[in-house]
C-alpha cells in the first residue's frame, strides 16, 4: 500500500473525524467522546474554535451597537454577546454547559432586543448557537438530544416569535432540528464504529485467551505421556526390586511396596485428570512424545515442503529432561511450519546449542515476509512457544531481522536432571 497516496487522499476525512472526535458530552450517555489525543489534531481544532468563538462573539456585540436604529446600552450588548456566542469556545468539551449558557442568553435577549430589528438576535449569535446544537447532537445520547431540541424550540424559538414573524420562527425551528439531527447522525455512526472496534478487540482477546488455554491443555497432555512413562518405570522397578535383591529385609520389601502402590495410584489419577483434557477423537493412550532425537526426520519433512533447511549442533550433546527435549522439538517444529507458511522456499538454519546451563534453539529463515500472527485457530504458533518456554522458566524472542527474514530463539534451562 502506498502510504503517501493514502495520507494525501484521506487528509480531509481525517480532519473531519478529528472535529467529530473533539466533542465530549457532559451528560453520561453512550456517546461520550473525547478530544483527539494527537497534538496535531488538538492544536488546529482548538485554534479553529478559538477563532470562531472570538469572531462570533465580536460580531454579536458589534452588530446591535452599530447596525440597529435603537442600540442597547454598551454594557448590556457585551453581556448578551458573551452569553450567546462565547460558549462555543467550550462546546467541544462541555456541549450541554455551552448550550445552557447560550440558550439563557438568547432567552434574555428577546425582551431586551424586541422591536429593534427583524428578529431579536444577531446573525453571528445564531450561527454560534447552531454549532453548539450540532455538538450537542454529536456528543450526547439521543434522549438528551431530543430533550435539548424540545427545550430550545419551546424555550428559545417560541418566545422569540413575539419579536419576529411566525413563518420565520418556523424556519428557525427547522434549523434547530437540522443541526441536532445532523450531529446525532454523525455521532451515532461514530458510536457504532467505536462499539464495533471494542467488540472486535474483546473478540481478539478472547481468541488469544482460548489459544493459551488450548495450548496449555495440549502441553499438559504431552507431559502426561512423559510422566506416565516415568511413573510406570518406578512402579515396575519397585515391584521387581524384592526379586532382584536376595535376603531383602521385610521393612525394605514393605517400603518398595509402598513406592509401587503410590506410583500406580499417581499414574491412575494423572490419567483420569488428563483424560478430561483430551478431545473426543483422541485415544486413551498415545505414542511416546518426540524429542531432539527425531529432529532429522522433522527437517526432512520441511525439505519436502520446499524449504532449504540446514542443521547445526553446537557443543557436546547431553541428556536433557523430557520437558526440555519435547519443548525444543515443538519449537523447531512450529518455527519450520511458520517458515513454510510465511516464507515458502526460503533458506532455514536450525541451530541447537548445548550451553552450560541451558539449551539454546535458534531457527532463522531469510524469506521476506510480514510478522506471523499467532495461530489462534489451532492454539499453537507463537502462543504455544511462549507457553512452553514460560513453563520451563526460559526466554523466547521472535522478531524480524534487519537483513530480512525471521528468527526465533529459545533459551531452555536444563533444570535438575
Amino acid at each position: 500500500m502506498n502510504v503517501h497516496s493514502q495520507t494525501t487522499a484521506h487528509k480531509p476525512v481525517v480532519l473531519l473525524k478529528g472535529m467529530r472526535d473533539a466533542v465530549l458530552s457532559s451528560a453520561g450517555g453512550p456517546r461520550r467522546l473525547l478530544l483527539p489525543t494527537p497534538l496535531w489534531l488538538r492544536v488546529p481544532i482548538g485554534l479553529v474554535l478559538l477563532g470562531m468563538s472570538i469572531g462570533f462573539t465580536a460580531g454579536t456585540i458589534a452588530i446591535p451597537l452599530n447596525a440597529y436604529k435603537d442600540p442597547p446600552p454598551v454594557g448590556l450588548a457585551w453581556l448578551l454577546g458573551l452569553a450567546q456566542a462565547l460558549p462555543l469556545l467550550v462546546a467541544a468539551r462541555w456541549p450541554l454547559i455551552a448550550w445552557r449558557i447560550s440558550a439563557l442568553g438568547f432567552l434574555a435577549g428577546v425582551p431586551i432586543m424586541m422591536g429593534k430589528d427583524f428578529w431579536p438576535w444577531p446573525v453571528t449569535a445564531w450561527l454560534a448557537f447552531m454549532l453548539i446544537l450540532f455538538m450537542v447532537g454529536l456528543g450526547c445520547d439521543r434522549q438528551t438530544t431530543v430533550g435539548v431540541g424540545a427545550v430550545t424550540i419551546a424555550g428559545v424559538v417560541l418566545p422569540g416569535t413575539m419579536a419576529m414573524p411566525d413563518w420565520f420562527g418556523l424556519i428557525l425551528t427547522g434549523l434547530v432540528i437540522m443541526a441536532l439531527t445532523f450531529g446525532d447522525a454523525i455521532g451515532g455512526r461514530y458510536a457504532a464504529e467505536r462499539s464495533l472496534r471494542e467488540q472486535e478487540e474483546l473478540r481478539r482477546q478472547d481468541l488469544a485467551r482460548a489459544a493459551v488455554l488450548e495450548e496449555r491443555a495440549r502441553i499438559a497432555r504431552e507431559l502426561h505421556d512423559v510422566v506416565a512413562h516415568h511413573m510406570s518405570v518406578i512402579a515396575m522397578q519397585a515391584e521387581a526390586a524384592p526379586f532382584k535383591i536376595p535376603d531383602l529385609p521385610d521393612d525394605a520389601k514393605q517400603t518398595f511396596g509402598v513406592v509401587r502402590d503410590a506410583a500406580r495410584d499417581a499414574l491412575t489419577e494423572t490419567r483420569r485428570v488428563v483424560g478430561l483434557l483430551r478431545s473426543d477423537d483422541e485415544g486413551a493412550e498415545r505414542a511416546p512424545q518426540p524429542g531432539l532425537d527425531l529432529v532429522e526426520e522433522l527437517l526432512a519433512g520441511a525439505r519436502r515442503s520446499g524449504l532449504a533447511v540446514e542443521l547445526a549442533i553446537v557443543g557436546v550433546p547431553r541428556p536433557v529432561s523430557a520437558g526440555v527435549d519435547l519443548s525444543a522439538y515443538r519449537i523447531i517444529q512450529e518455527s519450520l511450519s511458520n517458515a513454510s507458511r510465511y516464507a515458502p522456499g526460503s533458506r532455514v538454519r536450525v541451530e541447537i546449542r548445548y550451553g552450560r546451563g541451558a539449551l539454546r534453539v535458534t531457527v532463522t529463515d531469510d524469506g521476506a515476509r510480514t510478522t506471523p500472527e499467532d495461530s489462534h485457530g489451532g492454539g499453537h504458533g507463537l502462543v504455544g512457544m511462549h507457553e512452553r518456554v514460560a513453563m520451563l522458566g526460559g526466554t523466547l524472542t521472535a522478531a524480524s531481522r534487519e537483513e530480512g527474514g525471521w528468527q526465533v530463539t529459545a533459551e531452555l534451562p536444563y533444570g535438575e536432571e
